[in-house]
């Protein structure tokens, strides 16, 4: 990980920009729960090193991180796309619509002023007219789009924990909807719910293809 993650964010700055905004999202690969992104415009004086790709912290200090992000002056937008709208348009495409919708809350949120420059997680460009540069395992380049992968991941881990306690079968809030074990097995003895995306492999083949009704629950699939 280089040792000044802002560096970006301060060449965009020297080149004219005045307002750099992270995107990152969380949840691509559960069965289960929404896609959700997060859009953080950092304060430009701080320590940046503090944030860092949210898979490389602990729970713990995600929630410290996201508690900061909240006091420290960030700008904040979150968004995302349900489980019918990923099956409507697929995962790629909704985590873009989740981008843009974390772009206009995040827009909303500065009073209406929306960034100048967009730094995206990944290697797919949010369909907005924003000038925006994509970063491969950006987490690791940009301190904004850490901090935004902070945001998202927190935000759809909270989430979960609350779908645990309308879907108490499937453990939600301790895999968060990715297929574990665990959660398969689940979804063989209970079938899937409302929650499940039926369109991703380990769900589809609950759903009858001709009514796209839950199936009968097939036994030792798992």
């Amino acid at each position: 990980m280089p040792d000044d993650t802002f560096s970006v964010e301060r060449q965009l700055f020297g080149q004219g920009a005045s307002l750099v905004a992270g995107l990152d999202e969380a949840g691509r690969g559960p069965l289960a729960g929404p896609v959700v992104a997060a859009c953080v415009v950092l304060p430009r004086d701080g320590d940046h090193r503090v944030f860092r790709d949210s898979k490389q912290l602990t729970a713990s200090q995600r929630d410290h991180l996201f508690a900061l992000l909240r006091q420290n002056g960030a700008v904040i937008g979150i968004g995302m796309a349900g489980p019918r709208e990923i099956e409507a348009v697929n995962i790629l495409q909704a985590s873009l619509l989740a981008m843009r919708r974390a772009l206009a809350e995040c827009t909303a949120a500065n009073g209406g002023r929306e960034p100048d420059f967009l730094l995206v997680d990944g290697r797919n460009r949010v369909p907005v007219a924003v000038p925006q540069l994509t970063l491969i395992k950006g987490e690791s380049k940009s301190a904004s789009i850490a901090a935004a992968s902070i945001i998202a991941k927190v935000t759809r881990d909270r989430l979960m924990a609350e779908a645990h306690a309308r879907y108490p079968h499937y453990g939600f809030d301790r895999h968060q909807g990715y297929p574990t074990k665990a959660h398969r097995q689940a979804i063989a003895s209970h079938g899937p719910c409302p929650l499940h995306r039926r369109t991703f492999r380990g769900v589809a083949e609950f759903f009858s293809e001709e009514t796209g009704a839950p199936s009968p629950v097939p036994r030792g699939r798992w």
